[in-house]
Order: structure tokens, then C-alpha cells, then sequence
């Protein structure tokens, strides 16, 4: 194949983007790696044709300006076609963001879209992509985001779906959630046992709306929100590890401390030295 790949090391808790990727398929390809991945992955079709087919989905034969995604955790196969194979290229996305953002599509219940190439989607898609290509620095990794952004949104507002209506609950349920840990993350008395009285609903419960939705626990994501303010406190401002501690909800600095290392890799104190 004549192709080219590039990992990324994109650190966004919400969504990140793990590479991106291009291949001009001899006939007949397919991939023989494992056809269950760890992530989503949307191809875009730029040339020839191809079979397309994932769990519980019927085979179908896709050609340029189609679309399909590789689901995070199912089951896919596909192969370029054996007289006119297909030309694409793809990008890997993971984050807590993704999934949620994706089951509001068409492109998340049928795996495929075809003939998006005149879509404000695929123009979105296509930019990213370039953009991507391009050398790591401060303002391309803002153009990054935020084209991540604008793609998702006119993903599912020219090709959306209608989600469950059992779910509707659960989706406010997570939504109050989450609003309510960003908006009180800061204070020590903010944890799991407070948000579940807030919102009157049980710990299990809880866990469970937050591992589907945003494949992490509550916990998880309230120690996040604190580590990523408290690593904006020690790269940007003087004031004692003490006083972050307390400004990130945390009532004492060794317990902080602590945390903090698990989470980085580094304590407090050095992780300022590196970044400073």
C-alpha cells in the first residue's frame, strides 16, 4: 500500500484525537490487525470502492464521498473492492466526549453516510484532517480543537438521530452531574456521596450513567477536574502547594499531594519545575 500514518499525543480528558492515517488499497485489501479497537475511527472515502461491514450490520458496498466508523469495542471488517479499490483516510478519536457526541448521529446507528463530499460535515472533516497533518504548536492545537468541535456538531445536525427515549432521563440525570462537579469541584466537601444526595439518586446508579455515557466513574471525573485546575495553578501562579490544595477541594496538602502524583506522575513540586 502507498499510505502514511501519524500518531498524536493530543491530552484532552473529553476528546482527544490518537492519529490519523491514509492509504492508497491495493485490490482485495483488507486489514488484518485486529478488527476490534480501542477507539473510534471515521474513514473517509476518496476514491474507488468497497465492502463495509460490522456486528450486527449488514455488508455494504461504500465508494467515494461515503463514510464509515470503526466503533470502539466492535467487531469490523473491510476490504477494497478488486478492480477499483478504495483511497481514504482516517482519524482515531477517544475521550469521554466521543461516544456521547456520536450516538446524537446516523453515522453512530448505521456505521456508514453516504455521499456527504457537499456537507458543511465533510468540509469540517476534511480541514481536520489537514490541519492534523501539520507540525505541533500552541495555535494549531487550538484550530484542532476547535474544528474537532465544529465537525461533531455538524455531524449531528445534518445527519442526527433520535436517541432512546429511555435514556432521555439518564442523559439529564448525567448532565446535572457533571454541571454540578464543575461547578463545585473546588470545594472539599464536593464528593460522590454529596453529588448522589444532591441529585437523589443511588452510588450504583451513579456509576453506572457515568461508565456508559463517559467510560469513567463519577470519582474519576470529580479527581480530573481538580488535578487539571491544580495543574493550571502550579504552571501559571506562585501561590504555595498548600494554598492549591485547598483552591482544588482538597483539605490538606499531603492528600493532595498524593493524588496529585498518581494522577501526573510527578509531585506537585517538580511538576512546576518541569513546566516552569
Amino acid at each position: 500500500m502507498n499510505g502514511e500514518y501519524k500518531s498524536l499525543t493530543g491530552k484532552s480528558f473529553e476528546s482527544n484525537i490518537l492519529f490519523i492515517g491514509q492509504d492508497n488499497c491495493p485490490p482485495n485489501y483488507f486489514y488484518r490487525g485486529n478488527n476490534v479497537r480501542d477507539n473510534y475511527v471515521i474513514h473517509y472515502i476518496m476514491k474507488g470502492q468497497g465492502t463495509f461491514s460490522s456486528a450486527n450490520h449488514q455488508a455494504v458496498t461504500l465508494k467515494k464521498g461515503d463514510v464509515f466508523i470503526l466503533p470502539k469495542g466492535v467487531p469490523c471488517f473491510y476490504q477494497a473492492d478488486g478492480t477499483d479499490p478504495w483511497q481514504y483516510f482516517w482519524i482515531g478519536f477517544s475521550g469521554t466526549k466521543i461516544k456521547a457526541m456520536l450516538a446524537g448521529s446516523e453515522l453512530f446507528t448505521k456505521r456508514y453516510l453516504r455521499q456527504v463530499q457537499n456537507s458543511q460535515f465533510y468540509d469540517r472533516l476534511t480541514k481536520l484532517f489537514a490541519v492534523l497533518k501539520r507540525k505541533s504548536s500552541l495555535a494549531n492545537d487550538i484550530l484542532v480543537e476547535s474544528l474537532t468541535y465544529q465537525m461533531f456538531y455538524e455531524l449531528i445536525t445534518e445527519y442526527p438521530t433520535k436517541a432512546p427515549k429511555a435514556d432521555s432521563k439518564a442523559h439529564d440525570q448525567l448532565k446535572l452531574a457533571t454541571y454540578y462537579l464543575q461547578k463545585n469541584f473546588h470545594k472539599s466537601s464536593c464528593n460522590v456521596e454529596d453529588l448522589c444526595h444532591h441529585l437523589n439518586i443511588s452510588r450504583s446508579y451513579l456509576y453506572t450513567i457515568f461508565k456508559k455515557n463517559l467510560n469513567v466513574s463519577a470519582q474519576s471525573y470529580l479527581t480530573h477536574l481538580r488535578m487539571e485546575e491544580a495543574c493550571q495553578l502550579l504552571r501559571s501562579t506562585d501561590e504555595t502547594i498548600q494554598v492549591i490544595a485547598h483552591r482544588v477541594g482538597y483539605r490538606d496538602e499531603f492528600t493532595f499531594s498524593k493524588a496529585f502524583k498518581r494522577y501526573s506522575g510527578f509531585s506537585p513540586a517538580v511538576y512546576r519545575k518541569n513546566t516552569q
